[in-house]
């Protein structure tokens, strides 16, 4: 047995909007389980013993995307790149029956979905497992005060970089400039470093980009996406 105590953690968005649509319930009652990464919970994983990730995706390598919205993002990487293995984490439910729709109607086999906080899930990824993570337009906290709620601060990025092996690719998208600003001061402290040569390198949206809902509301509310890559030290 492990004397590991369960960390304290404050959650500050939101788990749950509009009433779910009797499709989306199905969905959560049929998917979700079989989607399941596995004992994440501590209720089902007390000791935090680390995921399977060959018995969930076999020899793939594995990419995690945190906090991934109504994962039109998640299915267009799966649908891309079947020879790799993609966790999701999401806290907001809504967001979470959008996408085990989306993975309906797609048919992907190479996704598993976590509906709860990527920190806990975070706690038990085996260190150096994963070989690219997402974190695209995240929650801004826009007031000063609420900055420390960001995924940019230690409290997140140092277990992401224990989960991520030596030169896996890190890619951060939002459209805010401030939280660009605290991005590039945050993550190189954590053991990443910004790839970026010339303007275009975060003007410019990656090649296998596809625009999400988040990006489209930037754009008619006048803002400017920012792609950052950074790369595990």
């Amino acid at each position: 047995m492990t004397d590991r105590k369960r960390p304290h953690r404050n959650f500050y968005g939101r788990l749950k909007g509009k009433t779910l649509k009797a499709s989306q319930r199905t969905y959560l009652d049929e998917d979700l389980d079989r989607l399941s990464p596995g004992p994440v919970d501590w209720a089902l994983n007390p000791e935090r013993s680390p995921l399977d990730l060959g018995k969930l995706f076999g020899p793939k390598p594995v990419w995690l995307e945190v906090g991934f919205g109504g994962g039109e993002h998640l299915v267009h990487q799966a649908q891309q790149n079947p020879q790799v293995g993609i966790i999701g984490a999401e806290p907001y439910i809504n967001g979470v029956a959008m996408l085990l729709g989306k993975i309906r109607r797609a048919g992907v086999e190479n996704l598993s979905v976590y509906p709860g906080d990527a920190r806990d899930l975070m706690d038990v990824l085996p260190a150096q497992s994963l070989d690219r993570a997402f974190l695209l337009y995240p929650d801004p906290w826009p007031k000063s005060r609420h900055h420390r709620r960001r995924f940019v601060t230690p409290e997140h990025l140092e277990p992401l970089a224990r989960a991520l092996k030596p030169g896996a690719v890190f890619r951060v998208a939002t459209d805010i400039e401030d939280y660009v600003r605290q991005a590039l001061q945050e993550i190189p402290r954590c053991g990443f470093d910004w790839t970026a040569r010339r303007p275009n390198d975060w003007r410019a949206p990656w090649d296998d980009w596809i625009s999400t809902r988040y990006e489209q509301k930037a754009l008619r509310e006048g803002r400017t996406p920012h792609y950052l890559t950074f790369v595990r030290r």
